[in-house]
This record gives C-alpha cells, sequence and structure tokens, in this order.
C-alpha cells in the first residue's frame, strides 16, 4: 500500500516580476513568510485583492518566487464567489483561462487570463514515481481515509521532476470534502 503526504493548497496568486513592481512598488521584492513543502516555494508576506466581476477576495497570499507568468489558483467555491468561468488546468496551463483584477497596496493590473482551479496532483522525485510504480503525467486514483468523510480522488495527475518533494495538492474544497485536516495521507491506486 503506497502512502503519499495530502497537502491542502488554498487559494493563492503566482506573479511576475513586473507585477511584483507595479502591485507593490518599484524596487519590492517578495518577504518569506514560510518556506512550503516543495523546494524552493515560499509563502510570502505580500496579499493582493483578487476581483472577479461579481466580488473580491481580500489578503489572497502569493507565493514566490516569481513566475514567468502572473497565475491566480483558487477553488471552485471562489470562482462562484469572484463570478469567474475558472477552468480546471495543471499550473502554469493558463492559456485561454479566466481573468481578473489584482490589487495591491502601489497600484492595480488586470490579467485577461491566469485564474485556473489547480488539477489535483501529485510531486515525486523520479525515485519516489519508480517507487511507487507510476511516470510523469500518469492519471491515478487516491484514497483518503478520514473519520466519517473518506473518499477516493480520481483524475489525480502525476508530476515527476528531482525539484520536487512528495506530496499530493488538493483545493480548499476537496479538504473539506474527505475532512482531510492535519497530517493526512493518501493511498495511490493505479
Amino acid at each position: 500500500m503506497a502512502k503519499v503526504l495530502v497537502e491542502t493548497s488554498a487559494r493563492h496568486v503566482h506573479l511576475t516580476e513586473e507585477h511584483i513592481q507595479i502591485l507593490f512598488g518599484e524596487g519590492a521584492t517578495l518577504t518569506k513568510k514560510k518556506d512550503l513543502s516543495q523546494p524552493g516555494q515560499f509563502a510570502c508576506e505580500e496579499r493582493v485583492t483578487v476581483v472577479g466581476p461579481k466580488k473580491s477576495i481580500e489578503r489572497v497570499s502569493i507565493l514566490g518566487p516569481a513566475r514567468p507568468a502572473t497565475q491566480v489558483e483558487i477553488s471552485f467555491t471562489d470562482a462562484r464567489t469572484l463570478g469567474v468561468d475558472a477552468p480546471v488546468r495543471e499550473s502554469g496551463d493558463v492559456a485561454g483561462s479566466a481573468g481578473c483584477k489584482l490589487i495591491g497596496p502601489a497600484g492595480e493590473i488586470e490579467i485577461s487570463e491566469g485564474v485556473i482551479i489547480a488539477k489535483r496532483h501529485i510531486h515525486f522525485t523520479p525515485e519516489d514515481a519508480a517507487e511507487f510504480g507510476v511516470e510523469d503525467k500518469q492519471i491515478v486514483s487516491v484514497k483518503i481515509d478520514s473519520d466519517g468523510r473518506s473518499l477516493i480522488f480520481g483524475d489525480v495527475v502525476v508530476r515527476v521532476s528531482p525539484k520536487f518533494k512528495a506530496a499530493m495538492h488538493i483545493d480548499t474544497d476537496e479538504a473539506n470534502a474527505a475532512c482531510a485536516f492535519g497530517q493526512i495521507w493518501g493511498e495511490v491506486i493505479l
């Protein structure tokens, strides 16, 4: 029985260097609040407001470091709140996705695309993938046992890179559905 750590990825924003400067001021840099499980990734002190056609969500976390494209990752609940038609996509696949406005303390930007609901996924190193018997882009299921809300997630994409650390990422809607709070482990089903 191969088990992997399951982490909840709450709504967050990835910004380009250009957008960091516009939102937080000329010469601004992201301030690390805490390291995340994936090597080199960190939560920042800085926050933005995400504005959709219906409503806004304030104080949304920014994850660093800067990225080549600005991306907003939300849940289906957030998408309904904002009034955006965000597609389920892998991180980085933003072509033709929803847009929104981002407001920071020094300025604001409109992005025409970049708002997605992240496809549930598992990060593996090549060694982890070999141990689990999976390969990059393979689709698997993961069973989470919890008190009264056990659930099998299908359509979980495997992402393999030597830069990763083994962990499955689900959004807040998915975590709530499975009562996946605290340290949770999921069984990978091929």
